[in-house]
């Protein structure tokens, strides 16, 4: 059984910045497609950033220029530094292991403006 852990939502402003961290224990990614996803209320699960296993780096256009996403491999585990927060980031932040469609529990990201 695979387990995505998430960890690092909350609450912040506008401007602000979050760091969100998904390990995954007992799994190598470094060869994996890994990334984070996002829904909020009434809106479909939307991919944000994704690293894929041969290390390239795909952003939503949205989120160019203000996230970034990072592989560590020795520690099992995928971040996402977010910068420059707007409350339409305001969503559940879910990180997904494409290889078997895994998903994590999804840990809340809230920008008040």
């Amino acid at each position: 059984q695979v387990q995505l852990v998430e960890s690092g939502g909350g609450l912040v402003q506008a401007g602000g910045a979050l760091k969100l961290s998904c390990v995954v224990p007992g799994t190598t990614l470094r060869l994996q497609d890994i990334g984070w996803w996002r829904q909020s209320p009434g809106k479909q699960r939307e991919m944000v950033a994704l690293v894929t296993g041969t290390s390239n780096k795909n952003y939503a256009d949205s989120v160019k220029g203000r996230f970034t996403i990072s592989r560590d491999s020795a520690k099992n585990t995928i971040t996402l530094q977010m910068n420059n927060l707007k409350p339409e980031d305001t969503a559940t932040y879910y990180c997904h292991l494409v290889s078997g469609a895994y998903w994590g529990q999804g840990t809340q990201v809230t920008v008040s403006s």
